[in-house]
């Protein structure tokens, strides 16, 4: 008989208070769109109507005779620059390709013309009356297209990084285990849609360059322009204090920045481009389609023995970018035996790049769910199985994990959720309305990484306290976390704390990315000001001992109007050369393979589907999330990121698919209309815990990252869930009615 189950109550939401948040909810939150400038004009791109050729002719003729247009900027009167390079190539662009540096078009929705007006209205009106005329050729739209060729990525990107992953002899133990799943899973491409569209305002004066942009690499941003644009690094600045979000989609130099610079610097006027929705979605980086193929072994036992994990992940043309899937899926369990190979298939598409969780999100999904199966397979409860696969040290190196508390994640959530209510039989429980009900669990890893970062802390004699470091606030919460941090330190008001982020003339601003801004920024923050305070206790000599004696007050005993103090932080075993790759603008990020030890952040994801027994309508109406990403240094904000992740890990799992058109290349739903993401009314209750153990051995703050490893894990604890209320599974992304009819 099927068992009922009720839904608990949800759980009130606690923690400090965002620093930012009043001026967001007000609207006084200023972004790269909202800039004004005196005497500034507006651009609109002209984007291209076939996937691959060249332009052979270009009329505007029209667009010039609209009302306040500038002038109308081509590959043939833009002038000559520089490429920018591509971030994974040495360079600082998402992709080596830069429009109208050529009559080239490489995909669909390319640039292939800027207008520029006294309006919007005006440059989007003009934008529409230029005309152009192309030859084509043949294109590959999608990874299984005719002509698509997978390239082993060992051989052509040889790096070790990229290196096949090896433990063992994973073939030959497969050929001799008690059970055995071989299995292949599919995931469509995504797009990020944050709040925030790209935009940028260039303003020169004189021979100097201010660029405002939505960045979360303003110095890779600064440096990969002054070398488009054959000048001095020091007469570019670029500012990007708040981000509206960025999720990897503007983790480095965009492909019109150049040229809208170009045009500022031509028309003697600041130039303001805001993208539209459509362009985003094809002058952007994006999630890759990917195919996983994962062959797993175990013993009668249930102890895992072997895993292999094949992936197929889509590439442009004119880059190769790297899919890195196997550093999770190697570190999920403690199997002595692992194979894991990648290959990059080319297709006629802008490059694709970093989208939340950006490889482990389809590696986790696939092997995931490869171990529910297998744990069905070998007849153990799902969470037993994970329990009793464990890796004690990191399997690939043999070096000891800075900390992993995966069990804890596990054993906390399985207790909050109440698993032990849970019935095994697939179809074996039902909600009081009918609807199928299913429970299901995944674990989720993410590497902790961390780069060099230069901070500098001053305090003011009015008690002012202002901050300088490298980072961007894209809406995690950093700027809350450093503001936090530097008030329990000098026991001044957060209120009175400002802090510099985004701003190549404040420091060195390293990309932020990969779940490493807070790990990277904190410890020198953190250093600096207790630099600080040993300046201020030694200045004020006897007055340090008082009680009730304060920064504030200490600075005013010693007679100085302020008090400075800096630091710089490397990664564990990083070298110097490090600085020279932050203050260069190139990425310097390391891990989670450091000299002593193997980092990660862990979560686990507890799932309650739910679905209707006719329509099949899938319906998520409860989670519980267990993260262990070290010392929890803002609990609001450090929740709101796994509530956010689980949100994202929803819309992946049910929503989000870009389509590829296998007519004419490019994407068919490049909107909000047809880019079907949730809803507040999709959403259900978010229940979430941490281990919050300190991670002493990875850093001071004990802090790791969060932001990714909270989406890990999410589609495939909902895949399973889905099996478990139906006993169908379903190996493609993202889960439709039709697969469950």
């Amino acid at each position: 008989m099927a068992k009922t189950l009720s839904t608990p109550a949800p759980r009130p939401i606690v923690g400090a208070e965002r620093v930012d948040a009043r001026d967001k909810v007000r609207g006084a939150t200023r972004y790269a769109g909202d800039a004004r400038r005196a005497g500034m004009l507006h651009a609109a791109l002209v984007s291209s109507t076939i996937a691959r050729g060249t332009v052979t002719r270009i009329d505007t003729e029209a667009a010039m005779r609209v009302r306040g247009v500038r002038m109308v900027f081509t590959h043939q009167n833009i002038g000559a620059f520089d490429t920018g390079g591509f971030l994974m190539g040495g360079g600082f662009g998402f992709q080596s390709f830069y429009p109208l540096r050529s009559a080239q078009v490489a995909y669909r929705g390319q640039s292939v013309a800027m207008v520029v007006a006294e309006s919007l209205e005006a440059a989007r009106e003009a934008a529409a009356q230029v005309t152009v005329a192309y030859t084509t050729t043949p294109f590959v739209a999608t990874p299984d297209a005719p002509g698509a060729e997978p390239l082993a990525q060992a051989a052509v990107l040889p790096q070790p990084m990229f290196a096949d992953r090896r433990v063992g002899d994973a073939e030959a133990a497969l050929a001799t285990a008690a059970v055995t799943v071989d299995l292949d899973y599919h995931l469509a491409a995504q797009h990020q849609n944050p709040m925030e569209i790209i935009a940028t305002v260039a303003e020169w004066d004189g021979d100097m360059l201010t660029v405002q942009e939505p960045t979360q690499n303003a110095e890779g941003v600064r440096h990969g322009l002054a070398k488009q644009l054959g000048i001095d690094p020091t007469k570019v600045r670029v500012l990007s204090p708040t981000v509206g979000g960025g999720f990897g989609q503007k983790n480095s130099l965009q492909s019109h920045t150049a040229i809208v610079a170009l045009a500022a610097r031509q028309l003697g006027r600041p130039v303001k481009l805001v993208m539209t929705r459509a362009q985003l979605f094809h002058n952007a980086s994006f999630r890759p389609a990917t195919r996983h193929r994962v062959r797993l072994g175990a013993d009668r036992g249930g102890r895992l023995v072997t895993a292999v994990h094949e992936i197929d992940q889509q590439t442009s043309r004119h880059d190769l970018f790297p899919s890195m899937g196997t550093e999770v899926t190697s570190r999920l369990y403690g199997a002595p035996h692992y194979l894991g190979i990648e290959r990059l298939v080319r297709t006629d598409v802008q490059t694709p790049g970093y989208m939340r969780a950006p490889f482990e999100h389809g590696a986790a999904y696939a092997f995931e769910s490869a171990i529910d199966e297998l744990a069905y397979a070998v007849g153990r409860d799902p969470v037993a199985f994970r329990l009793a696969n464990d890796a004690a040290v990191d399997p690939l190196t043999r070096k000891p994990f800075s900390s992993r508390h995966a069990v804890e994640c596990l054993v906390q959530g399985q207790e909050a959720f109440g698993w032990q209510r849970r019935t095994m039989a697939p179809g074996s429980m039902r909600a009081p309305d009918g609807s199928l009900v299913g429970w299901g669990v995944a674990l989720g890893l993410y590497k902790a990484a961390t780069a060099p970062a230069m901070a500098t802390v001053r305090l003011a004699s009015n008690g002012a306290v202002q901050v300088a470091v490298g980072g961007h606030e894209m809406g995690q919460g950093i700027r809350t976390a450093i503001a936090l941090t530097v008030s329990r330190a000098l026991g001044a008001p957060v209120a009175a704390i400002e802090i510099r982020l985004g701003d190549t003339a404040a420091a060195p601003q390293h990309l932020t990315a990969g779940s490493w801004g807070t790990a990277t920024a904190l410890p020198p923050v953190m250093e600096a000001t207790q630099r600080l305070l040993d300046d201020l206790r030694q200045h004020a000599g006897a007055a340090a001992t008082e009680p009730g004696a304060t920064a504030v007050s200490l600075l005013r005993v010693s007679g100085r109007s302020f008090a400075e103090a800096k630091s710089q932080r490397l990664a564990p075993g990083q070298p110097e050369q490090a600085f020279g790759r932050l203050t260069g603008g190139l990425p310097a990020a390391a891990g989670p393979v450091y000299p002593d030890f193997v980092g990660f952040s862990f979560i686990a994801h507890f799932v309650e589907v739910r679905i209707e027994p006719t329509t099949r309508r899938i319906r998520v109406p409860r989670v519980v999330s267990v993260a262990d990403c070290g010392t929890v240094v803002s609990p609001r904000t450090a929740r709101s990121q796994v509530e956010g992740g689980v949100v994202w890990g929803i819309g992946a799992t049910l929503r989000e698919a870009s389509e590829a058109d296998p007519r004419h290349g490019g994407f068919l739903n490049a909107n909000l209309a047809e880019y079907v993401v949730p809803v507040a009314a999709d959403i259900g209750e978010i229940e979430v815990h941490f281990v919050d153990k300190p991670d002493l051995r990875f850093n001071a703050s004990g802090a790791k990252g969060l932001g990714e490893v909270a989406m890990v894990g999410v589609a495939p604890a909902i895949g399973n869930a889905v099996f478990h209320a139906t006993g169908k599974r379903l190996r493609r992304l993202p889960l439709r009615l039709e697969d469950l009819l």
